[in-house]
């Protein structure tokens, strides 16, 4: 899992430029305001709602490139501390302003200053002034899994060459499934030691789940990470492409403020050039985005939790990419991803990293994160409207969800609570198990963790004075009790082993995706807390498993490793429930609500096509609008296209086979955001 230390600084006062004037600030703050690893020169501002109008004026005046507010105390502040560039955290997206202002997130800005000037000497002129609302420092964020660690890779040549009669016993004809232990374990692995058993149906619950769906395209996952490569032989079929943009072509063709964002974004260098081959890069997306979504069924390598198969199309996978080699995002850019993932149709937010644990080692390097939501809410406020925007906007009031699921990692500090975001009350924390229901040695836990998952666990399942890639006597690598997905190593696209909170968070985000997949396919609707309650109540309870004592044997590969007893009591209560897709899928059937027709809004002049298979079951016998001076409408086979004439209101009547009708609202105005559905 990626950890990242932010500091932040909330500061809300009232006043004029004064040099006198002290910012009042939280009872709680970081030891050191500013940390070395703030930028230079930057800082980040939220206005207060009433300075709308002045900042939109000067943008506009601009052409959104600025060097000033517009207002002039603010300016004058800027002026003294010789500033540059003063420019909107979230670019303007056509499409979604209305709702971007509604959550006020329009009133977020970067200013760039003289790095000449101190930040605490910046930071202290800006929080007098009464019409700033809050105010941080910017920074890099770092992802905490050591980059000079290799994982074992196996090529796309090597795995189809070692393909195994084991795979004619899986679900799919992927041939390396027989190592993804985290599906399927049926307790017979190849890695079981006399001290570290494996459990039979320790794993994800797939099983059961793809008897009764594989995945669907309408499904959108969105996995801030390592960049993944779009390109992968076993992945490309999965991955999310935004219609209509085309990299290198210079143009927004979608309206949503970001240029040639064909298959997502780069927001670590702020390009839409996703990139795997950087020096330092690892393949973590890559690996991470094959749990949920290789392709499955395609005779290639692995299989994904929501890859498609039977019949089905697999769920599509966003890339936004958060580190890049030796680049990392902002933390005003990771906001800017998640306010993305959110406006171009992600409904699952995959998170492999986040802060360290509040009760992190410092004797072992880590530097403690936040340790309550309050806490947090108060260091770092703009990632947490970042994440309320995407839990409230994603989805659809008329799709499968209202609303998205934020996954994150607990953390790999060994620690007795979750990092943050994943600690956070709207989002779901994710813990590691080994193949025995016993925690993984590395995972943090605690009563914050929602869910746990396969993460694997080499420590335990190593055997001491054996080298991890050591081959059996058939010439197989070892699973060593590891996750085994796709990868990318020095621009070669393969397979390969990691673990961590990193490996058991994807599959939580497969399972929600494959439960979406399947309340769209029942045409259930439902809010983004009912669904996530329900994946908790769903999960498996596995206290019961936390008995006794877990051997390990650090440092494995050397011969006089020493073994060491950790207590499982300890982690009673506090690693959430094992999810289960099979159990999740089949509480679906009885839960949530009907989805119903849509009202449709559209600007004069504009169309919009509606698929009303997605909501009925029933063939469509007819279609009307009531005034044909507002819209028409025209049916070929279930796909009715609405057709804008002028300003105003009507309805738009479906009928049903069996004489049932069903009727919503057709609003036509300018400045419609053209997507259609309200």
């Amino acid at each position: 899992m990626k950890r990242i230390i932010y500091i932040a600084l909330l500061l809300a006062t009232v006043g004029c430029i004064k040099d006198d004037i002290q910012p009042i600030i939280p009872e709680r703050i970081p030891e050191t305001l500013i940390p070395d690893e703030a930028i230079e020169g930057e800082l980040i501002i939220k206005f207060k709602p009433e300075l709308e109008s002045l900042l939109d004026e000067n943008i506009t005046r601009s052409g959104g490139e600025a060097t000033r507010s517009g207002i002039p105390s603010t300016d004058e502040v800027l002026d003294i501390l010789g500033a540059y560039s003063f420019e909107r955290v979230f670019p303007v997206d056509s499409r979604h302003e209305t709702r971007t202002r509604e959550a006020g997130m329009h009133l977020w800005y970067i200013v760039r200053f003289d790095k000449s000037e101190s930040l605490a000497g910046a930071m202290e002129r800006l929080s007098a002034l009464g019409e700033v609302d809050k105010l941080q420092c910017n920074r890099e964020i770092y992802p905490a899994y050591n980059r000079n660690a290799k994982p074992y890779f196996i090529s796309c040549s090597e795995a189809d060459s070692r393909a195994t009669t084991r795979s004619t016993t899986m679900p799919f004809n992927d041939p390396e499934m027989y190592r993804q232990w985290c599906y399927i374990n049926d307790g017979n692995g190849t890695f079981a030691q006399s001290w570290a058993p494996i459990v039979a149906g320790c794993d994800a619950g797939c099983k059961e789940a793809w008897e009764l769906t594989t995945g669907d395209e309408d499904i959108i996952v969105a996995v801030m990470d390592e960049a993944v490569m779009w390109s992968h032989p076993d992945l490309a079929d999965n991955i999310w492409i935004n219609e209509g943009e085309e990299l290198y072509a210079g143009v927004d063709a979608d309206g949503n403020g970001y240029e040639d964002d064909k298959y997502g974004y780069n927001f670590a260098r702020n390009t839409p050039i996703t990139s795997w081959t950087t020096t330092g890069s690892t393949g973590h997306g890559t690996h991470v985005a094959g749990t949920i979504a290789a392709v499955n069924d395609n005779g290639k390598g692995v299989a994904g939790i929501a890859g498609g198969g039977k019949g089905h199309d697999g769920v599509k996978i966003m890339t936004l990419q958060l580190f890049d080699g030796g680049y990392s995002a902002t933390l005003a850019l990771e906001a800017r991803a998640m306010k993305y993932a959110a406006d171009n149709g992600a409904v699952i937010l995959q998170c492999s990293w986040g802060y360290h644990s509040s009760k992190s080692n410092l004797i072992l390097g880590y530097v403690p994160g936040p340790a309550t939501e309050e806490e947090w809410a108060a260091l770092y406020p703009l990632e947490k409207e970042a994440l309320d925007y995407f839990i409230h906007n994603a989805g659809s009031p008329n799709g499968v969800i209202d609303g998205g699921l934020a996954i994150f990692a607990s953390g790999n500090e060994y620690a007795a609570q979750s990092s943050f975001p994943a600690a956070y009350s709207k989002c779901i924390s994710v813990a590691a198990l080994a193949a025995d229901y016993t925690p993984a040695i590395y995972t943090n836990y605690g009563a914050e963790v929602a869910l746990s998952a396969p993460g694997g666990d080499l420590e335990y399942y190593g055997t001491p004075g054996e080298a991890d890639e050591a081959y059996d006597e058939q010439g197989v690598l070892r699973e060593q009790g590891a996750i085994f997905s796709t990868l990318v190593l020095n621009g070669v696209p393969g397979y390969g082993y990691y673990e961590g909170t990193s490996m058991a968070c994807p599959h939580v985000s497969g399972v929600a995706a494959l439960g979406l997949a399947y309340a769209k396919q029942l045409k259930r609707h439902f809010t983004w807390d009912e669904f996530r309650d329900l994946m908790v109540a769903t999960g498996d309870d596995i206290d019961s498993y936390f008995v006794g004592d877990k051997l390990i044997h650090w440092n494995h590969n050397s011969p006089g490793a020493t073994p060491t007893k950790i207590a499982l009591g300890e982690y009673k209560g506090k690693m959430g429930r094992m999810v289960d897709a099979g159990a999740l899928l089949k509480a679906i059937e009885g839960s949530g609500r009907d989805m119903c027709l849509p009202n449709i809004f559209i600007a004069p002049n504009a169309s919009y096509e509606l698929n009303l298979g997605d909501y009925f079951f029933e063939s469509v016998e007819s279609v009307e609008v009531g005034n044909t001076a507002i819209a028409t409408v025209s049916l070929n086979g279930s796909i009715a296209t609405v057709a804008a004439v002028a300003e105003g209101n009507t309805t738009l009547t479906v009928k049903l086979e069996g004489g049932i009708t069903h009727t919503s609202t057709i609003t036509v105005r300018r400045g419609a955001n053209d997507n259609g559905i309200l």
